[in-house]
């Protein structure tokens, strides 16, 4: 069995991971010069950590990630609330969430592959795919074609493979400017925790850690770092950006032997951080279902799984950016309440760890 896995993201590099595990022949290949150098998604769910335990790559990440068990919610500098947000018992093994940047999970991504004795084969673009009798002919821009049994499209929101396919990419686009920092700072008094502060009028910033001193600032205002009502002594901004959130998802995840995971198939707010861990959870399924020769109920399975993941994700961030007075105090109202009611806590706590 011979499978191209087109991107390497979090979720091609599982993809090629878990099937030259299960005894496939896989080539990755990515139209970028080289990995990413950028933080990108930071936080590695315990189901995540599960599914990357048998490679091995899962201890690699727990080795360098910051876990963080509780939430502090702020009412602009004014802390509110501390939330424990671990697990007792645990499912999955682990119950914490996993503080990493994502160019260190890509990089030890591939580490595990080269081990495996893949490379990825970067500067390569898919520009065609046709699909023949018990196969896939990719064509690359540079004229080549090779064959593969399947062809499986982790190239991202931009997807070639998706477009190639004609596969349509409907939803919307939020009106609001979102925006980032990536930075480093000494004495943060939240080292290994999730801060969140709501501001006036719907706004929010969120500190997140991930490594010793470092911290991605989230907002869904321009300019992250200013919007942070806490003070951070910042000794080094690694980078600052600015974004807008699409909220979408493919019909149909394949079509023939070509098939979608990750941001080919799906996209959402931040708001949860369950994007990089949605497109490895896709990455993984098809994987074992390829395996397993089960791959006709992959396209259900992980569109309902999107869908289930980008709607809760979609009520939350509602909810935390409301503009509304009282959908804000009843929000701090509720989370108040579950941090006495140990029923309440546990729900919440298995939504934010587990989805």
């Amino acid at each position: 069995m011979r499978v191209l896995v087109v991107g390497a993201g979090p979720t091609g590099l599982t993809a090629a991971v878990e099937l030259k595990r299960r005894g496939m022949e896989v080539a990755i290949i990515e139209k970028r010069a080289e990995g990413s150098g950028l933080s990108r998604a930071v936080g590695i769910t315990p189901m995540s950590l599960c599914l990357l335990y048998p490679s091995g790559v899962a201890d690699k990440l727990l080795a360098e990630g910051i876990r963080f068990r509780e939430a502090r919610i702020y009412r602009r500098s004014e802390l509110g609330l501390v939330l424990p947000i671990h697990a007792t018992p645990p499912k999955y093994g682990y119950d914490f969430i996993l503080g990493l940047p994502q160019d260190r999970t890509e990089a030890l991504l591939r580490e595990a592959l080269e081990g495996m004795s893949v490379s990825v084969r970067f500067s390569t673009e898919l520009t065609g795919l046709k699909e023949e009798k018990d196969g896939v002919l990719a064509t690359m821009a540079d004229g080549a074609s090779e064959r593969f049994d399947y062809v499986l499209g982790a190239d991202g929101v931009h997807s070639t493979t998706r477009k190639l396919l004609d596969i349509p990419f409907p939803g919307h686009d939020l009106p609001e400017t979102w925006s980032i920092a990536d930075v480093n700072a000494k004495d943060w008094p939240n080292p290994e925790t999730l801060t969140l502060c709501q501001l006036s009028r719907g706004g929010v910033v969120v500190a997140v850690p991930l490594a010793t001193d470092r911290y991605r600032i989230i907002s869904n205002r321009p300019e992250a770092l200013r919007q942070l009502p806490l003070e951070m002594d910042v000794t080094n901004i690694r980078r600052e950006g600015e974004f807008t959130i699409s909220v979408r998802q493919v019909s149909t995840y394949n079509r023939g032997r070509v098939y979608l995971a990750g941001d080919a198939a799906h996209c959402h707010s931040p708001v949860g951080g369950r994007g990089m861990n949605l497109g490895i959870a896709d990455a993984a399924e098809f994987a074992k279902r390829l395996a397993e020769d089960t791959l006709d109920g992959y396209s259900e399975a992980r569109h309902r799984k999107g869908a289930k993941i980008i709607a809760g994700s979609e009520r939350v961030r509602k909810i935390v950016t409301s503009t509304r007075p009282m959908i804000r105090k009843l929000f701090r109202l509720a989370l108040s309440v579950a941090a006495h009611l140990p029923p309440l806590r546990r729900r919440i706590v298995d939504v934010l760890l587990y989805g």
